[in-house]
């Protein structure tokens, strides 16, 4: 009995708990978030970038980044597409798979950019970041595309994209869904940005708390469009359109039929795969690839035992062109391996029709070809003109796709603010218990005479603990559970309001505010 009202002395002690951390009234009304900060990140901060010369900072480690997310970060992208740039300048900024870790890592590297994450395919290049100062971010990583692709600011900046916030997660949801590509719903992108959501979460990936969770939310997005709408129907990649279009283009610009054509492939990758597997979808019977090694020409035998493919190493190259109709370029290679200069040394400059069909980026076809005679040219800008009609045919499928996609962002976006969140709950936490140990300790000193064993006094502090987190379970549980944006917003006014986080520990206001009587 007497260790009972030992105890209930500390609780005793512990009520003016309550008011210390007495409400104070509410505020009438909440004004909405003001939009204008949203929309003033969407700049071109080309005037910022730095000058060469600048300590790279570096690199926060992963337990960093993921600390960071809980601190205000936004999401960005820059980058640019086949809607917005030519080949010529996309070509100069792609990067390999195997080095867009680090690509993003280089972009981090300053400190100015929380996390990153890289995506480069034939029709665009983009880069995902975080950051807490958008304006120094948005210098920072432009500095970096300017370097990498040698081409002054003023040019670059006419091609390039900047999305912020809202914008940015909802881009990224459209190109998951196949939306923004070249051929609507097509299904490769889905691949490619599932395949840079990995890469940013290996361990030497440069994808943080935030990012990362958009990327897998935009894969996800990417394949509900797929399987509940009729988006992927049809031709829905680069191969597709280029076997479309040199269909489409064989009897006007070598006034032949094209099933009579000849065909050729240079090159025996997985875009070489694609187009193999369209065009048999069109009748191919025969076809000749071209490339450095055997082995994936080989593996293209065994997967299309009903074509006849003929394999031929780089050596009889110009052989092949030579008695080809249609020649289709589709390498790695950073050079131009077949151009006007080459085409006449080796006696093809003499006006026999021939078709270039150049799907590669960077290209492997120079422009230069087509000042040959009958010689016509077409690389991936000019697929444009194929798939306008697949557009048209499936704008109803668009629209049900982007309500799909509108779900998919709202809910990354609600996740995403109830970071905010986190300071509040631990300034809420933090202050409480600041209260709790200053009146246990009250309570311990009156409680010197009683002579309370160490085990009595573990107890009064197990009690205090309790009481608290009691107390606090409400306000944090509503908090979480609050899925609006305008909501949680409101609920952290209501809940600095209702505890007065913005006072110190002595009850002044951070701000000198004097308090109301």
């Amino acid at each position: 009995m007497k260790f009972q009202a030992r105890i209930l002395a500390g609780v005793l002690a512990l009520a003016s708990l309550q008011s210390a951390t007495s409400f104070a009234p509410s505020a009438s009304s909440l004004a909405r978030q003001n939009d204008a900060q949203l929309s003033s990140l969407n700049m071109v901060a080309t005037s910022d970038v730095a000058a060469n010369g600048e300590v790279k900072q570096p690199r926060k480690t992963r337990e960093e980044r993921l600390e960071a997310a809980s601190k205000g970060l936004q999401v960005h992208c820059v980058g640019l597409s086949i809607h917005h740039a030519d080949v010529d300048v996309r070509e100069k900024l792609a990067i390999a798979e195997a080095d867009w870790n680090a690509a993003s890592a280089e972009i981090c590297s300053t400190g100015d950019v929380a996390e990153a994450a890289v995506l480069s395919t034939c029709n665009r290049f983009e880069v995902y970041y975080s950051a807490t100062d958008p304006r120094a971010a948005m210098a920072s990583v432009t500095k970096y595309l300017a370097e990498r692709s040698d081409l002054p600011v003023s040019v670059l900046r006419k091609n390039l994209f900047m999305l912020s916030g809202d914008d940015a997660v909802w881009h990224v949801m459209r190109v998951s869904g196949g939306l923004d590509s070249l051929v609507v719903g097509e299904g490769q992108i889905l691949s490619q940005v599932r395949q840079c959501h990995l890469h940013s979460i290996e361990e030497d990936g440069s994808g943080g708390k935030v990012l990362a969770r958009m990327l897998n939310n935009a894969v996800s997005a990417g394949k509900r469009v797929r399987s509940e709408t009729a988006i992927s129907k049809g031709s829905v990649s680069i191969s597709s359109a280029a076997a479309e279009l040199s269909e489409a283009m064989s009897t006007k610009d070598l006034n032949l039929p094209f099933s009579e054509a000849r065909l050729a492939v240079i090159g025996a990758g997985k875009m070489t795969r694609l187009l193999v597997t369209h065009l048999a979808s069109r009748g191919l019977e025969k076809i000749t690839i071209v490339n450095r090694s055997l082995g994936r020409p080989q593996e293209l035998q065994e997967q299309f035992p009903d074509v006849d493919i003929e394999i031929k190493l780089m050596d009889d190259l110009w052989d092949v062109v030579s008695r080809s109709d249609i020649v289709y370029t589709a390498t790695s290679a950073v050079d131009y391996v077949v151009d006007a200069q080459k085409m006449e040394a080796n006696g093809l400059a003499s006006g026999r029709p021939l078709m270039l069909v150049d799907i590669a980026v960077p290209r492997n076809v120079g422009e230069d070809c087509n000042e040959l005679k009958n010689v016509v040219a077409y690389n991936v800008d000019d697929l444009k003109a194929v798939v306008a009609k697949n557009t048209a045919m499936r704008q109803k499928e668009m629209i049900e796709a982007e309500h799909l996609l509108t779900e998919e962002s709202t809910q990354f976006i609600a996740w995403r603010e109830s970071l905010s969140a986190v300071p509040t709950i631990n300034q809420l936490q933090e202050r409480a218990n600041l209260f709790r140990e200053e009146e246990l300790d009250k309570c311990t000193r009156k409680l010197s005479n009683a002579n309370l064993s160490a085990k009595e006094l573990e107890a009064v502090e197990r009690l205090s603990r309790g009481i608290v987190n009691k107390l606090l379970h409400g306000p944090m549980a509503h908090l979480r559970k609050t899925e609006s944006i305008e909501g949680k917003q409101t609920t952290l006014k209501e809940l600095n309001a209702m505890f007065r986080l913005e006072e110190d520990a002595n009850g002044r206001g951070r701000k000198n505010t004097r308090r109301r009587s």
